[in-house]
């Protein structure tokens, strides 16, 4: 069974940064497709980004082009989001997915078979 355990948010003011984390309890993490998505209170879950098995590939929600990184560490089992320029409408439950064997760094999360628990990133005004 594959366990995603997300860590790093908080709370900061607009414009400034995090690190997200997200370590995987796998065998062979560099067979999965790894991808972050975000839920805001009252609303869907929603992209964010997603990279490919060797992690040269990336995908990123336009809202987030330019300001969020998403990046792996194959020998760490890890999976991680740099978020800076923060703005208050990013605040949101980022969630951590993962699928094995996918072809590509999907947006669409019905192609993730597992998800993290979320961690909780709150921007203040």
């Amino acid at each position: 069974q594959v366990q995603l355990v997300e860590s790093g948010g908080g709370v900061v003011q607009a414009g400034g940064s995090l690190r997200l984390s997200c370590a995987a309890s796998v065998r062979t993490f560099s067979i999965y497709v790894m991808a972050w998505f975000r839920q805001a209170p009252g609303k869907e879950r929603e992209f964010v980004a997603a990279i490919n098995r060797g992690g040269g590939n990336t995908n990123y929600a336009d809202s987030v082009k330019g300001r969020f990184t998403i990046a792996r560490d194959n020998a760490k089992n890890t999976v991680y989001l740099q978020v800076n320029s923060l703005k208050p409408e990013d605040t949101a439950v980022y969630y951590c997915a993962a699928r094995e064997l996918y072809f590509s760094q999907s947006a669409s999360s019905e192609v993730y078979d597992y998800w993290g628990q979320g961690t909780q990133v709150t921007v203040s005004s």
